[in-house]
């Protein structure tokens, strides 16, 4: 299974010397995927603290620095907090801590139709950033993608089905995409309504900067589809998608073969996300009650194609 931290983990004494504050007091914060994190009251103010349960040292300060950097550039996100000796990350009791401002605001799930133009601007502004600008000049290239150990895993997949079903789609996806090749610039890779919060001022923050990478727009516009517009039974929802990329395009405008190559963006990204789904929970960390929760991604993945 996989481990995550509990707030009788955190050495709170600790966490107060190394950043400065006082009267601190901790509260659970729910959602995560691979991390935990908590609200952090104190005198000075309320923080999130999050611990970095799945990072190195190196990944994590890989993180805070992306984050703190796409904060300078404008980005509507969360402000990283250096500990008094000026350190982005504080490895405190064997964890590695990361403690950022508190934004004021609600994740809501589903993201309202009202607010996914926003989104799609915002989207839209994060990929013309430079990917060269300070502290992002390591950003890796494709890491959104499933990689060759994870590609040589799916044939072992138990379920031989799910498997096939991927692998033809897979291959479906890669000969079309030999056949069109778009500059890649800065994406998050992750744009799901988790990870957007409603700020108190009406505005959207986005959080989470774990996959950010150098890769192709239309992927992460199909990430973004895959993220943000669902209707209630989990299918692609056309009129989420044209509110999205209508937001979009008021900022970046698509050719009209981008356009038409976007449904087979949409498609590669929900693949991506069943196969991270089944290989999270029946192969690093099997899990009975998520033993099937990719299957929503393949009704989903099928939709595009009636539907768009």
């Amino acid at each position: 299974m996989a481990h995550y931290t509990t707030a009788d983990q955190i050495d709170l004494t600790a966490v107060a010397d190394r950043y400065g504050l006082t009267g601190a007091s901790l509260t659970p914060l729910s959602g995560g995927a691979a991390n935990s994190s908590f609200r952090l009251a104190s005198d000075q103010g309320e923080f999130v603290l999050t611990s970095l349960d799945n990072h190195d040292e190196g990944s994590a300060a890989t993180l805070a620095r992306h984050t703190r950097a796409l904060h300078h550039l404008g980005v509507p996100t969360s402000e990283v907090v250096p500990t008094t000796d000026g350190s982005l990350i504080a490895p405190i009791s064997d964890r590695l801590l990361m403690v950022k401002k508190w934004i004021g605001g609600t994740v809501r799930q589903p993201l309202p139709l009202a607010f996914l133009t926003e989104a799609g601007e915002l989207l839209a502004r994060l990929h013309t950033l430079a990917p060269e600008a300070d502290g992002l000049e390591d950003v890796p290239a494709g890491s959104r993608r499933l990689s060759s150990e994870h590609l040589a895993a799916i044939p072992g997949f138990v379920d031989q089905e799910f498997a096939q079903w991927l692998t033809s789609r897979l291959d479906r996806v890669r000969v079309a995409e030999a056949d069109s090749l778009r500059a890649p610039c800065l994406i998050h890779g992750d744009l799901f309504d988790d990870n957007v919060i409603v700020r108190d001022d009406g505005g959207l923050s986005v959080l989470d900067w774990e996959t950010i990478s150098l890769d192709d727009p239309l992927l992460d516009l199909g990430m973004a589809a895959v993220g943000l517009a669902q209707d209630e039974a989990g299918l692609l929802d056309t009129d989420r998608l044209h509110t999205l990329l209508g937001g979009y395009e008021k900022q970046r405008p698509l050719t009209a073969g981008n356009r038409a190559l976007l449904p087979l963006e949409i498609e590669h990204a929900a693949l991506i996300i069943a196969f991270h789904r089944y290989y999270r929970h029946n192969v690093r960390f099997p899990n009975p009650e998520r033993a099937t929760y990719h299957r929503a991604m393949v009704r989903f993945t099928e939709s595009v194609t009636r539907r768009v």
